[in-house]
């Protein structure tokens, strides 16, 4: 058992699935979610997790108040989505309820969560797998692949450490001195399998399963290649697969899309989860980060800006999803 104390900031499929898979493995894990009957039914009668086919109870600390928590924590890990980052660690950081955060949030958001937490007392990391919010105390894990941390600056701390060693309680976890690289590569991940699953409708392995998904999504992925390339990031590997092994075109990247899926193929999209509950995604931070950064780097990036438009459509209830849009996008790209 690991000594830390964490708190889970954000009780939704990934922060919840990942307090009720260290409950009982570290000192102290606790959930804070807005939700208050999640957060009810998280502390009685249990969060109810799927985890991978199998069911059971996780009685959780939980709350939906951030007054009711008393002693700090070692780690706070931020899950909450991005348009709520702010409303959901400012009582935090008044109240000083967490010694370090750690940034696992989908997209572009470090710089957002640096700012509000102080760079120093910042870890930035990326979560692999992937969960399905399945309603008020019901979540299940899909998939299982790594955490990856590290420091903003590179370096390997003793807290870097500790955090690696209570998460490692419950999961695979990798240490990198590239999270900078790291975070690119998962936002080419979000940006292609979340963007195209969720203009689809489709699990990760159902949008690449026809022609033109697959088309669609290598298409989607060089484009973000090639904007990461354009800010001299070194790119990492996802599951195990380099980066570049999907940009590289022909049946090498065919392969390297079957052994990504082969990991983490049964994975819903986030903003597909939200765009089923009529609320609004993350695709200004994730699409939409490519977009920014593509501008500011003299790139083109059509795909990422057609999905972009697609998802905002949805959220306003003018558009919904259809695998049509895969087609859509194919004959774009080309």
């Amino acid at each position: 058992m690991s000594e830390a104390e964490i708190l889970v900031v954000g009780g939704g499929a990934i922060g919840g699935a990942t307090a009720a898979l260290l409950a009982g493995r570290v000192r102290r894990v606790a959930v804070l979610d807005a939700n208050r009957e999640h957060a009810a039914r998280m502390r009685d009668p249990g969060l109810l997790l799927d985890d991978l086919g199998t069911e059971r109870r996780v009685r959780l600390e939980a709350y939906a108040d951030p007054a009711e928590p008393d002693s700090p924590f070692d780690f706070a890990l931020v899950t909450v989505k991005a348009p709520h980052l702010e409303a959901a660690l400012a009582p935090l950081v008044e109240r000083e309820l967490a010694r370090t955060y750690v940034s696992l949030g989908n997209g572009l958001v470090q710089e957002r969560v640096a700012r509000l937490v102080g760079e120093e007392n910042l870890i930035v990391g990326t979560v692999e797998w992937g969960a399905t919010n399945l309603g008020p105390g019901h979540l299940a894990r899909t998939t299982r692949a790594p955490f990856v941390v590290g420091e903003p600056d590179g370096s390997v701390r003793e807290r870097t450490h500790r955090l690696a060693a209570a998460l490692g309680t419950a999961f695979e976890v990798h240490l990198t001195r590239n999270v900078r690289g790291q975070v690119w590569t998962k936002l080419l991940v979000n940006s292609t399998f979340s963007g195209l699953g969720a203009v689809s409708g489709l699990l990760y392995r159902e949008v690449v399963a026809s022609r033109a998904g697959l088309e669609a999504a290598l298409a989607v992925w060089r484009e973000g290649y090639e904007v990461g390339k354009a800010q001299e990031l070194r790119l990492e590997r996802f599951v195990g697969v380099p980066a570049e092994e999907l940009a590289a075109g022909g049946r090498r990247a065919e392969e390297a899309v079957r052994e990504v899926m082969r990991h983490v193929g049964a994975t819903k999209a986030s903003m597909l989860q939200d765009l089923e509950r009529g609320l609004k995604t993350e695709v200004d931070v994730i699409n939409g980060g490519v977009v920014e950064k593509a501008r500011e780097h003299g790139v083109p990036a059509p795909l990422n800006e057609h999905v972009l438009r697609l998802v905002h459509r949805m959220e306003e209830g003018a558009d919904s999803p259809s695998p049509e849009k895969l087609r859509e996008l194919a004959s774009l790209a080309t």
